[in-house]
């Protein structure tokens, strides 16, 4: 194909403009392999980039969207082979990159994972770079021995992606999982996939004080902002929280207090540059540990067309779950 369907972001005189057209496969930027994409998938990220409400996006035009599945076409590098299914999130695609929300992506192959055996396209997608995300999450709590046995674990956001995936997962691997929303309503939905107890996000969100009562072994936190710095005071002896998101802010209104009186751990997540063996190991993980009857109660599948609507949806708090994206 000489062109193909993606989503084209272009500055404009007041900030950016998403809009569905025709690309030109010449236009595609520099790579070792040629994917034709099957799926992606609406990441918190992506709205902002589709909304132009943060500086994602750094070159244009940018083709928008930052993880695909789908078939190798061509290749040059020695470990893809056309025909192969793979799987991409992250490396600046939707930023840097040209990204995902495309008929057709050329990227490294170096950035490349096998899709995991027992995934199919679309399941990879469901997790996406949310659920990679919080995949990564759990192994370092694990890597810092927070066990089941530790105590409960905290999830913030717990009704958005990377919130939903970690209960599911927590859950399946045996902890007492303590959800935080803003969204009373969604209780139901928490415990379904996997919460023992649903707390409201107000009980987080006061000023922190230095130290507070001990409540939990572990947690994920995508929220940021005084959210983690209630979940820092709160967090018991030994214990850790790992932090991979900001959907509140990126201050972090903290003491010294817990690190230095309780021994207490902050893990920093990075799901963008992560090497390889460590994207690796998160995927085989989630083939094995992420139950898929799950993982469908809380996917919702839309077209090309319906992403630059469900961008704005995302940072309005009204997506549940993980959002995939039908591309062919």
């Amino acid at each position: 194909m000489a062109t193909f369907k993606a989503i084209r972001i272009d500055k404009a005189d007041k900030g950016t403009t998403a809009t569905l057209a025709q690309f030109d496969e010449a236009e595609l930027m520099d790579g070792d392999v040629t994917v034709r994409v099957e799926w992606s998938t609406l990441n918190y990220k992506d709205g902002l980039a589709l909304t132009g409400k943060a500086p994602v996006v750094r070159r244009f035009p940018m083709i928008a969207g930052i993880d695909f599945a789908g078939t190798v076409e061509a290749s040059s590098h020695p470990a893809w082979k056309a025909g192969d299914k793979v799987v991409c999130t992250g490396w600046g695609m939707g930023e840097t990159h040209l990204g995902a929300y495309a008929e057709k992506a050329r990227v490294q192959g170096d950035w490349l994972v096998a899709l995991p055996q027992g995934l199919s396209a679309r399941d990879a997608m469901a997790i996406g770079t949310a659920g990679f995300t919080a995949m990564l999450s759990v192994l370092a709590l694990e890597k810092q021995s927070v066990s089941p046995k530790s105590g409960p674990v905290v999830v913030t956001g717990a009704a958005g992606g990377v919130g939903s995936v970690a209960i599911a997962v927590l859950s399946k691997l045996g902890y007492h999982v303590i959800a935080s929303t803003g969204r009373a309503s969604e209780a139901d939905y928490l415990k379904e996939i996997g919460a023992a107890e649903v707390i409201d996000r107000n009980e987080l969100s006061g000023a922190a004080k230095p130290l507070a009562k001990e409540r939990w072994a572990g947690g994920v936190d995508s929220v940021g902002s005084t959210t983690l710095a209630n979940l820092l005071s709160m967090t018991k002896y030994g214990g850790a929280i790992a932090a991979c998101g900001l959907a509140a802010g990126m201050d972090l209104p903290s003491s010294v207090a817990p690190f230095i009186l309780r021994g207490v751990c902050l893990l920093g997540i990075d799901s963008v540059m992560c090497p390889i063996e460590p994207r690796k190991a998160a995927w085989q993980r989630l083939a094995s540990d992420l139950d898929r009857t799950k993982l469908s109660e809380i996917t919702h599948e839309i077209s090309l067309d319906d992403v630059s609507e469900w961008g704005a949806k995302i940072l309005a708090g009204q997506v549940r779950g993980r959002i995939v994206v039908k591309i062919v």
